[in-house]
This record gives C-alpha cells, structure tokens and sequence, in this order.
C-alpha cells in the first residue's frame, strides 16, 4: 500500500493549489459571511468540472476518492467558502436520478442530510442553504428531493451555510433512491464518505493554521528577538507536526480502502480519520491563537476564522462521543452501559 501521491496526483494537487490561492483569497473568505458560499467561486469550480468529479467518468466524473481528498485538502487551506465535501459526497447517490447532469455540471447543487430526519424536517442539512437537492434517509426511505433553496443560515461559529430541510415536499420533485435496510446501509455510507471528505477538508484547513502561525512567530518580537526563538514557542508548534501527517496518512489509507473497494474498512477508518482531525484542528488552531497572543481572538486577524471553521464543521454530524462510542461497538462490539 503506498498512500504517496502519484505524480499524476501531484501534478493535480499543484494545479488546485494554484487555482485556490489565486481564486480564494481570505478576503474572500470573509465576504462569504454569513452564509459561508461565494457563489462566482462556485462557478469558476463549476467550469473547471469540480462538481462531477465524484460521479462515474461517463457521467463527467471519474475522480477517485484519493484525487479528492487533495482538492479538498487544498480546499480546506483556504477555507473556501463552497460546500465541496457535502456536494461531493451526496452526488455519488443521485446518478439515476432527473438532476444529475445538473449536479455534474454545477447547476444544481446537492447536500446530504446526516442524521434521520424527525416528521420529514432534515435538521442541520451541511450546504443545505444553498442546495437545490438533498439526500436524506425518511423513516425507511432514502430519498432525493428538488427544492428551491433558502439561501440563508442559522447564525453559526464556523458561518457555514447550514439549514434545516423538509423533504416530504414533491412539489419539485421527490425521488426514492432506496427502502428498508438498504436504505439505512446506504446513508451510513453518505455519512462516512462525507466524514471522509471533511477529514480532509481540516488538515488542510490545520496545515494552513499551523504555517500562519509560525509566520506570526517568526516577525513578532519580544524582549529584543522573534517570539519564535523561544525554545517553548517551538516546541508548541513542532509538537503539532506529527499529528498532522498522521490524519493526512490515516484519511488517504480510507480513501485507498474505499477505491480498492474494501467499504467496511473504509468506513470504520473514515470515521477515525474524522475523529482525529477533529481533534488535530481543534488543538492546532486553539494553539495558534495563543501563540498569535490576544490579536489572534481579533477580527482583523486571520486566524480566528481557520479556529472557528476547526470547532464548527464537524459538530455538523453531531456529539463527536456518539461517533467514539458507535466506532468503539464496530470495533470491538457493544457492550452495556456502567
């Protein structure tokens, strides 16, 4: 198993960079708020075929799981203001579906709810502010639905363009992707693949926090010479690196699992790939802003966005102790509360 990007991958990795850096600077970032989507970066994503990518190549796609986790990695530096890993995930379950050409080209743009819904409402849908299909499990349907989206989002840390999603509304259209437990194994995956794609998201997302604050420490001076001279300071942010590269090698292992077509392992590594990255942006960012001392809680400053984003995109899925517990029971089987 080799998980190092092949020069092919290198080179499409570079490419996205480029384009990010160019396309997505941070004032951009900020114009997006509140609603967390920058729609002409959309667009521009949309000509380039971003979309698709997830989708089979005859549907426009033809992208593997380890081709995009880099372009959301990449993503994830620059904190884009586009729901890739929620339209991502959820366009893979809309290929039989009325709007997939829409989804491949960029038109229309999906979302996945995560949890059941409760009488029909999607709570909490990731992209759901601006997606016109949302993938939800029903009771015991998984279904896809066509709605006008609302283009506005409850007030949120990361201002990210969250909302709530009634899906019994056929009025634009309402299709059954699967019944019964087919239905409940199905969504189970959109979850993991969705956690898979945010895992990526936050390293690249805690990478970049990491970089910024070395930057920080190397042109801010105290007592005569650069605050990172100081042997604490660097070891506060050398101590960072090996969690770093560990959730980047542990979600490219999920991403190879998943395209060697090995699903429950890639589920269960997905769901520790989430968790751990959870856990190194939080750590990453929280340490920036110390190290960035009190302008690092300031809006002006750069940092407070990445140690906002860090908190707020995964608790979309919820209390991360449910998803400890659930993989603890997948791993070594349930046992009874004390």
């Amino acid at each position: 198993m080799d998980l190092e990007p092949t020069e092919d991958q290198k080179a499409v990795r570079s490419a996205f960079s480029e384009f990010f850096t160019d396309r997505c600077p941070i004032s951009v970032v900020r114009a997006a708020e509140p609603l967390g989507f920058a729609a002409d970066l959309w667009r521009r994503l949309a000509a380039m075929g971003v979309p698709g990518m997830a989708l089979p190549e005859d549907a426009g796609g033809g992208a593997s799981r380890a081709d995009l986790i880099l372009l959301l990695h990449e993503a994830g530096r620059v904190l884009a203001p586009v729901p890739l890993s929620a339209h991502l995930a959820a366009s893979r379950l809309l290929l039989d579906t009325p709007w997939c050409a829409g989804v491949a080209d960029g038109t229309l743009i999906a979302a996945p709810a995560l949890r059941p819904t409760v009488d029909g409402l999607a709570r909490l849908v990731p992209g759901g502010a601006v997606a016109d299909v949302v993938v939800a499990l029903d009771e015991d349907e998984l279904v896809a639905v066509r709605g006008e989206a609302p283009m506005t989002a409850p007030v949120n840390h990361a201002a990210a363009p969250l909302a709530d999603r009634y899906v019994r509304d056929d009025r634009g259209g309402r299709v059954v992707l699967a019944r019964g437990e087919d239905a409940a194994r199905r969504h189970a995956a959109l979850r993991r693949e969705w956690q898979l794609y945010t895992a990526a998201t936050l390293t690249g997302l805690a990478e970049r926090a990491l970089e910024s604050a070395v930057a920080y420490t190397l042109e801010r001076e105290q007592f005569g010479k650069p605050i990172g001279a100081f042997q604490a300071v660097q070891q506060g942010l050398a101590d960072l690196v090996g969690p770093l590269d560990g959730i980047r090698l542990l979600t490219a292992r999920a991403a190879w699992c998943a395209d060697e077509g090995d699903p429950a392992e890639a589920g269960r590594l997905a769901v520790m790939a989430f968790l751990a990255a959870t856990e190194v942006a939080r750590t990453t960012t929280y340490r920036a802003v110390h190290f960035h001392g009190g302008y690092g809680v300031t809006l002006e400053y750069d940092i407070q966005l990445y140690f906002r984003r860090a908190r707020g995109w995964p608790l979309v899925l919820g209390d991360p102790d449910e998803e400890y517990r659930a993989l603890a029971d997948d791993l070594f089987g349930a046992v009874g509360g004390v």
